[in-house]
């Protein structure tokens, strides 16, 4: 399995989302259970936010880490931006520590951008790293605009990574964030690398081509690539954020 490193920690390049976890009691089991067969697999990242599920979510996977070395594992969770602000940012942190029973976040996302001022989020970020509260600070949907903003700040260069919609019917990042991240030297964090199958209109999981290819080896060829290309053209000019 391919690797990606976080300011020094190398982790396996496919985590664990958990977006919509946490929602039905009756799931709750076989979620948690999805959760750890990932992690038995080979899986060490684990992402999710105080967002989903308003902390449901988190407290899932804080249920579903515990017969685990913490140490093992790279967490990951997003503030609200309206919680990103000086005052209410280490209050809204503590929360999903405690949810998720862990004392520390390896990685802690900037979730999209609001009204409280990006140099006072990046600041606060800053600091709470300093406290040991958290590893590593990034951000998520930030666009190529957005990024140049924040590395023009003080603290900026420091972002860990940026966690933007990606998957073969969204290709847009591939113009400029992409680029740009890998000029910078900012790991990228795919969301939804799937598309959540066939919702939002993206019909990956019917689609001819990706069927065809999917019963496949693991290892695409040339072929293959170019094909899925054909189907979901990368993009040639800027195109707005895509988020979900």
């Amino acid at each position: 399995m391919k690797e990606v490193t976080f300011g020094g920690t190398t982790v396996p390049a496919i985590g664990i989302g958990t977006w919509h976890m946490g929602d039905r009691a009756d799931r709750r089991d076989a979620e948690i259970a999805a959760i750890q067969a990932g992690i038995h697999a080979g899986a060490r990242v684990v992402d999710t936010a105080e967002m989903y599920g308003s902390g449901r979510s988190e407290n899932l996977v804080g249920e579903a880490l515990t017969p685990f070395n913490r140490e093992d594992l790279f967490l990951i969770s997003k503030v609200l931006p309206e919680n990103a602000s000086r005052d209410r940012m280490q209050a809204s942190l503590e929360a999903s520590l405690k949810r998720l029973r862990t004392d520390y976040l390896d990685l802690y996302l900037y979730h999209w951008r609001g009204n409280v001022p990006l140099a006072e989020t990046i600041t606060e970020l800053q600091r709470l790293q300093e406290t040991g509260l958290i590893h590593r600070w990034g951000v998520s949907n930030f666009d190529g605009d957005d990024l140049q903003e924040l590395w023009a700040l003080p603290e900026g260069p420091k972002v860990a990574a940026n966690e933007d919609l990606y998957h073969l019917g969204s290709r847009g990042v591939e113009y400029a964030v992409l680029p740009w991240q890998q000029a910078h030297k900012v790991p990228f964090i795919a969301y939804s690398p799937i598309a959540q199958g066939d919702t939002h209109g993206h019909q990956l999981a019917s689609n001819p081509v990706v069927k065809k290819i999917a019963a496949a080896q693991l290892t695409l060829s040339a072929a293959e690539l170019t094909a899925l290309d054909r189907q979901f053209p990368k993009p040639t000019t800027a195109t707005p954020l895509d988020i979900l």
